[in-house]
């Protein structure tokens, strides 16, 4: 059954992380980078097949896996792997160790850190946590629940694509544009309920419910990306803490509108993002296998 599956999966994300050696979302990548040296010009009509043949490659082995459900949530799923690299963060903040933070920041996002104080440190971290809790744990987990191991292997292989090629530059201008809209449109619903549930587990980490719900409608679409700014506005109003500013990735900067009414965020707020990312994990754990089941019968 699916939805034995998924819980299984997620006991056994909670329990041993990600496979340390041999990880299949790595495996994926080096054959989606192979594909791609063969494939890419700057076109929107290679990206587009580029993108179509990984995604139904995996979706491929998602089939071949379909009884195997529980060890293929295990392998997409990454909400485990982010929360220890979430604490690790709040602990090298916590003793003022920023270089040793600088150097971690790059496994949670593509931001230049070498600039960045304490402060910000911390608001890039609970900004990664809010909106890698929809791609890591929710979005899979609902991608699994509506199509078993195939949804979840094709969602994965969607997300990653993004990752690799989907942002701009001027290589991926083009040939990225399919990769970046698929995942705009897998993510659309599970950022939304990611939001919901983050307003629903806010007094897990000391917020208010109204608070993070009033947040989430005002702010959540003033983010440029039409999905993380639910997550991210949503963490926001549950920690009571204000989110959004000057981004620098490389020699691209961003501005970004401020997300929340509270001060920015400390080290100590990394904590309680955590502990909200795992609360919203397992209720959206518990609605997949939940709505699973309600469908089956």
């Amino acid at each position: 059954m699916i939805e034995t599956g998924l819980l299984a999966g997620v006991a056994l994300d909670a329990l041993a992380g990600d496979p340390r050696r041999g990880h299949p979302v790595a495996a994926f990548g080096r054959a989606a980078g192979a594909l791609e040296r063969r494939l890419y010009a700057d076109s929107r009509t290679r990206g587009a097949v580029f993108a179509g043949l990984c995604v139904l490659g995996a979706a491929a082995v998602g089939v071949a896996a379909r009884r195997r459900t529980a060890l293929v949530t295990w392998a997409v799923l990454g909400g485990t792997s982010l929360a220890r690299e979430g604490l690790a963060m709040g602990r090298s903040l916590e003793s003022g160790d920023i270089e040793a933070a600088r150097a971690r920041l790059p496994h949670l996002c593509g931001r230049d850190p070498s600039a960045l104080d304490e402060k910000e440190l911390a608001r890039a971290t609970v900004e990664s946590i809010a909106e890698n809790t929809s791609d890591a744990a929710v979005a899979p987990l609902l991608w699994g629940a509506a199509f078993g191991a195939p949804g979840l292997a094709a969602y994965r292989a969607i997300n990653t694509l993004d990752a690799m090629v989907g942002h701009r530059s001027s290589r991926y201008e083009r040939f990225g544009w399919a990769a970046a809209r698929t995942d705009d449109v897998a993510n659309w619903v599970p950022a939304r309920v990611t939001g919901l549930l983050t307003v629903a587990c806010a007094p897990l980490a000391g917020g208010s419910p109204r608070a993070a719900y009033r947040v989430l409608r005002r702010d959540g679409a003033r983010h440029p990306s039409p999905n993380a700014g639910r997550c991210e506005a949503a963490f926001a109003g549950a920690l009571g803490v204000r989110l959004g500013g000057v981004n620098v990735y490389g020699t691209r900067t961003e501005y970004r509108p401020e997300l929340g009414d509270g001060r920015a965020p400390e080290p100590g707020d990394i904590r309680r993002a955590v502990r909200l990312s795992r609360a919203v994990t397992l209720a959206s754990a518990l609605l997949a296998a939940g709505a699973r089941l309600a469908v089956r019968r």
